[in-house]
Formats: structure tokens, C-alpha cells, sequence
């Protein structure tokens, strides 16, 4: 019998033992076979986050997603069969958002437990949560999420329909659990007001210094580029949403001082309940005088990656900002697309190619390896020019000795 899912609670979920999952994904008219398979890697990568080893993928072409099921019937007695032969799968993942209703179909078609991908995402983040900032936010983030799925999620109570008369113990149920998901969702939403009067405070008393704030996708580095900028100790290994707590470091480059944030990383699909509860953690990059877009340019979907920041930048306010593209794991890139029989002249020009048209599509650009620290001093000089020039139009009429 399947474990019951349970979102974020310590000692539940992923965490303890290692769960065998399969992936679903579906090729629609909006979404490619190449951008489904894409989408699979990633959310296979956040199921490695969470703990789960993904088996086995299925996809299918559907129009749109059935209703009831997500998947057509075939596909989902294909699913069905795979499990009752694979006995240790005891998880299904599937790539967009269920209703209460899908999930309640599916949990009873396939006796396993139905993981989508925002419920995978709010795990993470929740097992993540450090501070009680980010606990209040992705506590806010579940009960968002939970409360348009609760009438799907109580079918099992409900009488069969009718007219007069007909309304079941399940309705009840329902009613009680939503005013108690209503009243959380205040409480949490009052008590993030008070956290976030206490950020502000905290942000006014930081001085004069200008801020810089380093955003980006998930996983590309920003939090390594953080540790050897600010010599500090962040966390920073190869997982999904490493860093979910905003870190906040005074940096001197010579001697001129200046804030440095590392924020949560941002995905694709990323639940917009999600980015409503995070978004006074992301007053840092609102409220920041520049940022550093860091990139994986060694990821074969790294300009996918930079639309998602940037439209995702834009809708927190932030778009505007004087930005220094960063592309950082370059040594990556050559170990991954190089020829070893490429002389050092052809590399040369295929990375000045790379940089002025990456220049004409993003802006002002810098190539980089935060892990062999190549192209440093370069970055360095580029972001020391833009913070002078932050300086200078916050007090033109005070000199600094920095030069």
C-alpha cells in the first residue's frame, strides 16, 4: 500500500527512503515533442531533488487534457499494467497541475499515490524553509493551492446527485475544510504582513550602500558565484532550489562597499500561487540597484532559461534594472560542445561569436567559471564600472575615492 502524501511535513514525504516514481507528460498543440521531453528532464531533476528515482516516462498527444484522467483512457491502462508489473513504483508525477477531481480519478485507477508538478515543487520548497519568512510562505503557497482542489479531493463522501435533499456528509465536509483553509490562508497572510514590516526595517537600516542582487534560474550557479565574491559559506550544491532563503553579505571590491543578495532560483511552470507567496522574499531584486542575471550557459536550454527569468523579472516589477548578464559554467561548455581536435583560434572565435550574439539578444555580457574562477577579474571590472555609475546618480555630489 502507497505511503499517504503529505506536503512539507517533517519526517513525511520524500525524505526518509528513496520512492520509485514514472513521469507524465503530455504533447499538446501549445507544447512540442522536443519542449515535452525538455520539460520531463526537469521535472525528473526535481524528483531527484525531492528524493524519488524516476523509472519509467510516458507521454502522449492529446488536443487538450482529459478532463477526468489527464491522460486518455489507453494511455491510462498502459500506466496501469506498467504498475501492476512494476510492484516498487508505488508514485506517479505528472508534468502540469491536477485538479482535486484528476487526482482523486487517477488515485483510484492506479492504487498508487499522484504527485503533480506543483505539489513536487511546494515539497521541495517546503523541506527547504529555513527561516519563518519562507516557512509562512510556502505554508501560505499549499493552502492556495489546496483550496480550489478541496471538492475534488472529498468525492469519496459525496451521496449520488440529486435534487432536494441530496446534500451529502461530503458537502459538509467540504464547507467545514474550506473556512478552515480560508481562515489559515488569513492568518499566515497577517503574519507575513508582520514578517515583511520587519524586512523593511532591516532593508532601511542597511545604509547608503548600493545593492546588487544575483538572479537566474535554478541551479546555475548564483549561490557558488556568491561564496567567491563574498569569500562567505552559502549552500550551494546541485540540486533544484538550493538556496530558498534570501542571504544578504557586504562585499568590498578595493574599497568600495556594496550589498550582495543570492534569492530562490526561478523554474518554468513555477506555481503563480507560489510566486505570490515568495514575492516579499523577492523584494530584494525589486528593490535592488543592479542585478546579476547568472546563466548555465552549458545547458542546452539556457535561452529558455533566460525568458523564463526575464518574464518572470517583469512580473514582479524588477525588468527594468540595470542588468549584467553573467554566463557562468563556460569550462562546462567547452568540455560539453568542444571537438577535442578544435585548435585554440577556432575555440576563440566560436566564443566571440557566442558573446556578441548573446550581447545583441540579452545586453551587456560576461563569460565566466565560478568553480576554476576564469573570467573573475573581468566580471569584477565590468560590475565595480556599473556600481560606480549606481553611485553616482544616487549622490552626484559626493565624491568617492575609489578610483
Amino acid at each position: 500500500m502507497a505511503k499517504e502524501w503529505t506536503m512539507g511535513e517533517k519526517g513525511s514525504s520524500l525524505k526518509q527512503e528513496t520512492e520509485y516514481a514514472v513521469l507524465v507528460s503530455l504533447i499538446t498543440p501549445d507544447v512540442t515533442e522536443t519542449q515535452a521531453l525538455e520539460y520531463l528532464d526537469e521535472l525528473e531533476f526535481l524528483a531527484s531533488t525531492a528524493g524519488a528515482q524516476s523509472i519509467r516516462r510516458f507521454t502522449q498527444r492529446l488536443q487538450h487534457p482529459e478532463h477526468r484522467t489527464y491522460v486518455g483512457k489507453g494511455k491510462l491502462e498502459e500506466i496501469r499494467l506498467y504498475l501492476e508489473r512494476h510492484e516498487e513504483v508505488n508514485m506517479v508525477i505528472f508534468d502540469d497541475d491536477l485538479s482535486g477531481k484528476q487526482t482523486n480519478n487517477l488515485e483510484e485507477a492506479l492504487k498508487v499515490k499522484i504527485v503533480d508538478r506543483s505539489t513536487l515543487i511546494l515539497d521541495i520548497f517546503a523541506r527547504r524553509a529555513q527561516t519563518a519568512q519562507a516557512k509562512t510562505q510556502v505554508e501560505l503557497a499549499q493552502m492556495k493551492y489546496l483550496l480550489p482542489r478541496l471538492r475534488g479531493l472529498w468525492t469519496h463522501l459525496e451521496r449520488q446527485r440529486g435534487g432536494i435533499g441530496m446534500r451529502g456528509p461530503g458537502e459538509t465536509q467540504i464547507e467545514t475544510d474550506r473556512r478552515l483553509v480560508q481562515y489559515r490562508i488569513k492568518s499566515l497572510e497577517e503574519k507575513l504582513k508582520d514578517i515583511d514590516r520587519q524586512a523593511q526595517t532591516q532593508r532601511k537600516t542597511r545604509g547608503e550602500m548600493i545593492r546588487v542582487a544575483l538572479v537566474g534560474y535554478t541551479n546555475v550557479g548564483k549561490s557558488t558565484l556568491m561564496n567567491l565574491m563574498s569569500k562567505s559559506e552559502v549552500l550551494a550544491e546541485n540540486k533544484l532550489f538550493a538556496t530558498l532563503d534570501t542571504t544578504v553579505r557586504k562585499v568590498v571590491f578595493g574599497t568600495m562597499p556594496f550589498l550582495l543578495s543570492d534569492t530562490v532560483g526561478f523554474i518554468r511552470k513555477l506555481p503563480h500561487h507560489l510566486v505570490e507567496s515568495f514575492k516579499s522574499t523577492l523584494d530584494e531584486v525589486r528593490e535592488s540597484d543592479i542585478l546579476l542575471h547568472v546563466v548555465d550557459v552549458a545547458h542546452p536550454q539556457f535561452e529558455d532559461h533566460i525568458k523564463t527569468v526575464v518574464s518572470t523579472l517583469q512580473d514582479i516589477g524588477a525588468g527594468e534594472k540595470p542588468t549584467l548578464m553573467v554566463y557562468n559554467k563556460i569550462d562546462l561548455y567547452r568540455e560539453r560542445y568542444y571537438d577535442e581536435l578544435l585548435d585554440a583560434e577556432t575555440k576563440t572565435e566560436i566564443e566571440q561569436e557566442l558573446r556578441e550574439r548573446l550581447g545583441n539578444n540579452y545586453g551587456e555580457n560576461v563569460f565566466l567559471s565560478a568553480h576554476t574562477k576564469e573570467g573573475i577579474e573581468d566580471f569584477r571590472e565590468r560590475l565595480t564600472r556599473l556600481i560606480k555609475e549606481a553611485y553616482v546618480v544616487r549622490y552626484p555630489h559626493q565624491v568617492k575615492g575609489w578610483d
